[in-house]
């Protein structure tokens, strides 16, 4: 990744760590960069509480953390006690302040930050796979989305609204497959707007950054 932000330094301590927590990809990559891209926007939101789901190796989360600044709490979850720990160690070793929770998606935090994040990231398990793979024990559930890859994505998005604060903006990590026109339809129903911020092909995936922000926000400087 190219840019004035450096990309973060991981906090794994052997390369055999990735067995069990996702190790970053070109999935992770392109958010780093549409983060980066799309600075200003996050400047103007003013964010106090920043959260990511599925924090995985800590990278964006700590990325976020680097181009943000220090005055702002930022808060991540995983369901995988090793992305946890990894997670902190990743933010510790780039001189930032991160707190990791264990949970399902954002279920811990839902009522502490009821209406308070500013900037919301979320890079599911998109794959599209048998539904048993969902959730599963194994690194697999990092990347296994079930149907259409929006098994855990349909799980997570009716709580967006709840979360975000009035100004606030979400970004989501999709892939063709995924139907993000379906996507912009259900959020809409949520009184969001969706903006594609970028995409890439990356084999025979082809990757795409969703922004939503409420249909009330100001909050949408030209790219």
């Amino acid at each position: 990744m190219d840019g004035i932000f450096k990309t973060p330094m991981l906090g794994n301590q052997d390369p055999a760590d990735f067995d069990a927590v996702y190790e970053p990809a070109e999935d992770s990559f392109l958010l780093l960069d549409m983060l980066e891209k799309d600075h200003a926007n996050l400047m103007a939101i003013n964010p106090c509480i920043c959260l990511e789901v599925g924090s995985g190796s800590g990278i964006c989360i700590t990325f976020l953390a680097q181009i943000v600044g220090r005055s702002v709490t930022y808060f991540c979850t995983d369901i995988n006690l090793k992305a946890v720990e990894m997670t902190k160690a990743t933010a510790h070793k780039n001189g930032r302040s991160v707190e990791p929770v264990l949970c399902n998606l954002a279920d811990a935090l839902e009522h502490r930050l009821e209406g308070k994040v500013d900037v919301l990231l979320f890079n599911p398990p998109y794959v599209v796979t048998p539904s048993d793979e969902v959730a599963c024990d194994g690194i697999e559930a990092s990347w296994a989305g079930g149907i259409k890859g929006r098994e855990v994505t349909d799980k997570f998005l009716p709580k967006v609204a709840s979360l975000l604060s009035p100004e606030g903006a979400f970004y989501l990590v999709v892939i063709k497959e995924n139907d993000p026109d379906d996507i912009e339809e259900l959020m809409k129903g949520y009184g969001f707007r969706m903006k594609c911020v970028g995409s890439r092909r990356a084999g025979r995936e082809f990757l795409s950054i969703l922004r939503f922000t409420r249909q009330s926000s100001r909050v949408d400087t030209p790219l």
